[in-house]
């Protein structure tokens, strides 16, 4: 079982948007992300979310061709966080009804890419995970419509959709989710380094496939990567100390003999002690 980092608290996601009305246009952001990127994310959209729903404004601009899709998209929206927070099968099956109705060719780009995710999130939500992995796959695709912040959160609701299918499938078929998972963080980390998601899922991804060796050498690699971001260095170096010490130590330890009278898990323990007080 994969050890979540802390901004995914628990594998239930966080749904949040940012509502923006501005030169008489209403757009509406990346909605969803996993909890533990939700520190990196504004704190207010959720609750602006539920007030618009409340206050039917969203239902008023769904009445007004020239908003209906854009307001259906965010009503859809909605219902995936009250679905979220209260677990009322209803509000899924709205937000459902509230992404059929959507005519995409009514949308404008960037919306369109919303669109796909919260297609993404309504799978996701409904436990379908790995169809759901696939629309994700589809908006990072037109990464470049993204902020760099929605994009990394976007990659992280991708990870994080295929880690719950890996989940569903017996041991002998995980190893295929993984290296697929791995072999996007890679690429992702050739081009940023300093991605904490990535270099998180990286780890996580080695360890799927069963080479404990390459998640340990992943895992020390991210934790000096980690000083490149100092805003996600703190939180990812708590996430990483965590899957070591309660993921690879035991494990590696247990396909490791000992040196000499040396306990392995012990040892494996002062290695990695190590690397952290070289890496402060």
């Amino acid at each position: 079982m994969t050890i979540p980092m802390t901004w995914l608290r628990g594998a239930q996601p966080v749904l949040l948007a940012v509502l923006i009305a501005a030169a008489g246009t209403l757009h509406a952001q990346t909605a969803a992300v996993p909890e533990r990127a939700a520190s990196a994310v504004p704190s207010t959209p959720a609750a602006a979310l539920r007030s618009l729903l409340d206050a039917d404004l969203a239902e008023n601009f769904r009445r007004e061709p020239m908003w209906a899709d854009a307001g259906a998209l965010i009503v859809a929206r909605a219902h995936l966080e009250r679905f979220r927070q209260t677990g009322d099968v209803q509000e899924l099956a709205d937000a459902r009804e509230a992404l059929r109705a959507i005519k995409s060719a009514a949308l404008s780009a960037r919306d369109r890419v919303d669109l796909v995710i919260g297609l993404g999130q309504a799978l996701y939500l409904g436990e379908t995970f790995g169809a759901a992995a696939d629309l994700f796959d589809a908006a990072l695709e037109k990464g470049d419509l993204l902020s760099e912040r929605d994009r990394v959160l976007l990659l992280d609701w991708w990870a994080t959709s295929l880690d719950r299918e890996a989940q569903l499938r017996t041991v002998d078929r995980r190893g295929v989710v993984y290296e697929r998972i791995g072999a996007r963080m890679e690429r992702e980390l050739r081009d940023d380094p300093a991605s904490a998601v990535a270099g998180y899922w990286r780890v996580v991804a080695a360890r799927g496939t069963g080479d404990l060796d390459l998640a340990w050498s992943a895992a020390i690699s991210a934790w000096v990567r980690s000083t490149l971001n100092p805003a996600t260095s703190s939180q990812l170096r708590a996430d990483l100390d965590r899957v070591v010490e309660q993921a690879l130590i035991p494990e590696r330890a247990r396909t490791h003999p000992a040196r000499d009278v040396i306990d392995p898990a012990a040892q494996l323990a002062s290695e990695w002690e190590l690397v952290k007080e070289r890496w402060k």
